[in-house]
C-alpha cells in the first residue's frame, strides 16, 4: 500500500523538474503542516524523521515551503540514511547538518536576507529505515507583527501562502497548536476550519504538553470533546532547548516522551494514541487511505489533462515539417489556416467564438444596426435652418416676381445641405467596419502559426494591404450615394407627400392648434378681456380695409375700368402712366380748362399713386443702406409664414426618405465592396504574395520561446501518460 505514496512522490518530482508544481496541476494528496511561530512545527517533523535537519533560531526560520518526502529503505539495505535535494540532483547528503545548511543557503538565495518569504518550494527527499513513507509540506509559521526588516505585510503574505496550500481538496491539514495557549485561539485551527469547516481532512497536533501549568491538562482536546475533528488529535512532548543543546539523541527523546504519557495521570489512558511514533504511523495510514480514495479522481483528471495537452502540443506543430522537403507544403498550410480563420471569424463559424463579448462579424452587424442607425436617427433635419433662412431662399428664388405657388427652387436649394448631413456618419460607418476587419486580421493565428513570427507578421501585412486597397473604393462609392441623392431631388417619389399633402397636414395641425387655444381660453374665466380687445381691433381693421377697398372700387367704376379718361389720351395708357408716375408732367400737358383741372386733382387713382410714391421715397430714404443680415422680415405676411412652414415640412419629409435609403444602401455597399470582397479574395492574395520559394527560409524561422514551450508541453504529456499508466495499474 505504501507504493501509492511512492507514486505520488514520483509524480511530484517530475512535475517539479519540468517547472510545474504537481500541487497546482493535479492537486496531489499530501500533508500540509500549519502552525504559528514557536508552535513546535519543526520539532514535530524532526521527531517523525528522527533526525535534526531543520534550521532553528528566533523569529521566522522557515521562509519557503519545504516539500519533504520520506522514503523507507528496505530492512536489508546496508546504506546509511541520506537526503537529496531536487535543486542538487547529483549529490547525496549523509550529514544531516549539511542538509540544514543547504536549506538555509537555498532559502537565502531565493528569499533574500531580509527575513521575507518566497512561494518557491524546496524539495527534500530523505531515505531512512526508521521512517514511514510520507509526503509532507512544512510552511512558514503564522505571525502577527513584522520583526526587524521583514515586510510590513508579512502576516498577509504568510496567510495567503498557507491558504493556497490548504484550500486544495486533496490536501490533509496538520494543524499544530501549543498546549500552553488556549486552544480556542489557535491560529492553525482557525485557518483549518475556514477551508475545512466540517473537520473531515484536518488532524490536530498538541505540542508542549509537559509545559502546561500544574493541575491542568489537555485531555478534553485530545479526546475530541473540546474541538471535534474526524481525524482526531495527537499529543506530543517536544525536546527542550536544553535537550537540543546537549545533543540528546532522538531515541532517548522518544523514550522520554512515551514515559511522560504513560506516567501522567490524565494521559495514561490514551498513552497508546500519543507521541511522535504514533503520529508517524497515523499520518502514514491516513495519507495512504486518502491517496487510494483519490486515485480514481486523479485518474479521470489525468485522462482529461492528457487530452488537453495533446491538443495544445498539436497547436505548436511538428518540428519535423520544417525540413526543406516540406517547407512549401507547410507555408501553404499556414496560409490556408490563416485565411480560413479570418473567414470563419467574419461568418461567425469559428470554433473559438467568445462568450464574453461580441467578436468578428457580429461586431460589424452591431455597427450597421446600432451605431450607424442611431447616428442617422440622431440627425434632426432643418435644425440648422431658421425661418428667416427659408424666407430668404423663397424670395431669392422668385427674383422680382411674386410667387403664385410654392417655389421649387427654394426647396431644392434648402434640401441639399440637409442631405449632405448624412455623408459624415456614412463614411464613419465605412471606417469602423474597416477597423473591425483589421482587428479580426490581427487576432487570427493559432499557436502553431505563432511558431513563425515573421510568417504571421507577413500574413497580417498582406491582409492589411488588401483592406486598405478596398477602403478607398468603398468610401468613394458611399460618398457617391450622397452625391446621387443631391444630384436629383425626386419630388415624384411615391413616399413624398408633395405640396398638397403637406398643406393638408399643416391645415390639420393648425386646426388642432386653434381648437386647443380656444379650449384654453374658455377654461380661463370664459372669454378674457384681452381676447375681447383683440377681437374688436381685428374687427375695426377689417372694417377699414373694406372701406378702403370699397372706395377704390367705387372710384375705379366712376372713372372707367382702366382709370380716369383724360382728354387727348387713351384710357389704358393714361391709367398706366398715372399708376407709376402720377400722370404726365406739367410741361407735357396741354392747357386744361378749369373743369378738367378739377377732374385731374380729384382723381382717386392719382391720389393713391401719390401716396405710394411718398411711402416708397420715405422707405428708401430710411432703409436704402440696409446691411446684409438685418431683419427684412419683421412684418412678414401670412402667405410667407405659410410658405415657410410648407417648405420646412417638405424638407423634413424628403430628408426622411433619403435617410431610409442611405441607411439601407451603405451597409450593403460596405458588405459588397469591403467585407465580402476581402473574405473571398484573401486566400488568393496570400498565396500570390507569400507562396514563393525564395521566402520560405525567412518565413519559417521558428520562435525559440515557442520551441521551448513545445518541449515543456511534450514533457508534461509524457509525464501525464506515465502517471496515468501507474495509477491504472494500482487501481
Amino acid at each position: 500500500m505504501d507504493n501509492v505514496i511512492d507514486l505520488v512522490n514520483k509524480i511530484q518530482d517530475v512535475f517539479s523538474t519540468i517547472g510545474v508544481g504537481g500541487n497546482d496541476s493535479l492537486d496531489l494528496p499530501q500533508i500540509i503542516t500549519v502552525g504559528s511561530q514557536s508552535a513546535g512545527k519543526s520539532s514535530v517533523l524532526e521527531n517523525i524523521v528522527q533526525r535534526d535537519f531543520l534550521p532553528r533560531g528566533s523569529g521566522i526560520v522557515t521562509r519557503r515551503p519545504l516539500v519533504l518526502q520520506l522514503v523507507t529503505l528496505p530492512p536489508a539495505s546496508t546504506e546509511e540514511d541520506y537526503g537529496e535535494f531536487l535543486h542538487v540532483p547529483t549529490k547525496r547528503f549523509y550529514d544531516f547538518g549539511e542538509i540544514r545548511q543547504e536549506i538555509e543557503h537555498d532559502t537565502t538565495r531565493i528569499a533574500g536576507t531580509n527575513k521575507g518569504i518566497s512561494r518557491q518550494p524546496i524539495h527534500l527527499k530523505i531515505y531512512s529505515k526508521r521512517v514511514l513513507n510520507l509526503t509532507m509540506v512544512d510552511l512558514p509559521g503564522l505571525t502577527k507583527i513584522p520583526i526587524g526588516d521583514q515586510p510590513a505585510d508579512i502576516e498577509k503574505q504568510i496567510r495567503s501562502l498557507v491558504l493556497d496550500y490548504i484550500s486544495k481538496p486533496n490536501s490533509i491539514i496538520l494543524a499544530v497548536s501549543p498546549a500552553n495557549t488556549d486552544i480556542a485561539n489557535s491560529d492553525s485551527l482557525k485557518l483549518a476550519r475556514k477551508v475545512d469547516p466540517a473537520g473531515k481532512r484536518t488532524i490536530g497536533v498538541v505540542t508542549k504538553l509537559d509545559l502546561m501549568d500544574a493541575g491542568t491538562n489537555a485531555l478534553d482536546v485530545l479526546t475530541g470533546r473540546a474541538f471535534p475533528l474526524k481525524l482526531g488529535f495527537v499529543g506530543l512532548v517536544n525536546r527542550s532547548q536544553q535537550d537540543i543543546l546537549t545533543n540528546k539523541s532522538m531515541d532517548d527523546a522518544i523514550k522520554t516522551e512515551q514515559e511522560f504519557f504513560v506516567r501522567h495521570a490524565a494521559y495514561k489512558g490514551i498513552a497508546a494514541r500519543c507521541g511522535s511514533t504514533y503520529l508517524a504511523k497515523q499520518l502514514n495510514s491516513i495519507l495512504v487511505a486518502h491517496i487510494r480514495d483519490k486515485l480514481p479522481d486523479m485518474r479521470s483528471k489525468l485522462s482529461a489533462m492528457i487530452g488537453q495537452t495533446q491538443h495544445e502540443l498539436a497547436q505548436y506543430g511538428d518540428p519535423a515539417f520544417i525540413g526543406s522537403a516540406h517547407k512549401g507544403s507547410l507555408v501553404l498550410k499556414m496560409l490556408t489556416m490563416f485565411a480560413t480563420q479570418f473567414t470563419a471569424s467574419i461568418d461567425g463559424t469559428s470554433p473559438e467564438i467568445s462568450t464574453k463579448e461580441l467578436s468578428g462579424g457580429a461586431r460589424i452587424y452591431f455597427i450597421f444596426n446600432n451605431i450607424f442607425g442611431h447616428a442617422l436617427d440622431a440627425i434632426i433635419p432643418c435644425s440648422n435652418i431658421t425661418n428667416d433662412d427659408i424666407r430668404t431662399a423663397i424670395r431669392n428664388s422668385t427674383g422680382p416676381r411674386c410667387s403664385l405657388f410654392v417655389p421649387e427652387l427654394a426647396f431644392d436649394l434648402l434640401v441639399r445641405p440637409q442631405i449632405r448631413l448624412l455623408e459624415s456618419p456614412s463614411l464613419r460607418c465605412v471606417d469602423m467596419a474597416f477597423q473591425e476587419l483589421s482587428k479580426i486580421c490581427h487576432t487570427c493565428g493559432t499557436k502553431e502559426l505563432m511558431r513563425f513570427p515573421k510568417l504571421h507578421s507577413k500574413l497580417i501585412d498582406v491582409v492589411s494591404d488588401l483592406l486598405h486597397e478596398r477602403l478607398g473604393p468603398t468610401s468613394t462609392y458611399v460618398k457617391s450615394l450622397i452625391d446621387l441623392e443631391c444630384a436629383y431631388i425626386n419630388t415624384n417619389h411615391p413616399d413624398f407627400p408633395g405640396a398638397t399633402g403637406a398643406m393638408q397636414e399643416l391645415e390639420k395641425t393648425r386646426n388642432k392648434s386653434r381648437k386647443k387655444q380656444q379650449n384654453d381660453h374658455l377654461k380661463v374665466n370664459g372669454t378674457s378681456t384681452t381676447n375681447t380687445t383683440n377681437t374688436a381691433a381685428t374687427t375695426m381693421d377689417l372694417k377699414r380695409r373694406n372701406e378702403r377697398s370699397s372706395s377704390i372700387t367705387s372710384s375705379t367704376s366712376m372713372n372707367g375700368p382702366n382709370g380716369p379718361t383724360l382728354p387727348g389720351s387713351s384710357p389704358s395708357k393714361d391709367s398706366f402712366l398715372n399708376y407709376f408716375f402720377g400722370g404726365a408732367s406739367r410741361t407735357d400737358r396741354p392747357n386744361l380748362g378749369p373743369n378738367e383741372k378739377s377732374l385731374h386733382h380729384t382723381n382717386p387713382i392719382t391720389s393713391l399713386t401719390n401716396d405710394i410714391e411718398g411711402e416708397l421715397e420715405s422707405h428708401f430714404a430710411n432703409n436704402f443702406t440696409l446691411e446684409s443680415g438685418e431683419d427684412f422680415f419683421a412684418q412678414s405676411s401670412d402667405k410667407e409664414d405659410m410658405e415657410v412652414e410648407l417648405i420646412r415640412t417638405l424638407i423634413i419629409s424628403y430628408f426622411n426618405i433619403v435617410r431610409k435609403t442611405i441607411q439601407d444602401l451603405v451597409p450593403k455597399a460596405i458588405m459588397h465592396l469591403l467585407v465580402n470582397f476581402t473574405r473571398e479574395s484573401v486566400q488568393n492574395r496570400l498565396v500570390s504574395e507569400l507562396y514563393r520559394e525564395d521566402l520560405f527560409n525567412d518565413l519559417l524561422l521558428e520562435d525559440s520561446a515557442v520551441a521551448a514551450e513545445r518541449t515543456r508541453c511534450k514533457a508534461m504529456l509524457d509525464m501525464y501518460r506515465k502517471a496515468f499508466a501507474i495509477i491504472s495499474e494500482s487501481i
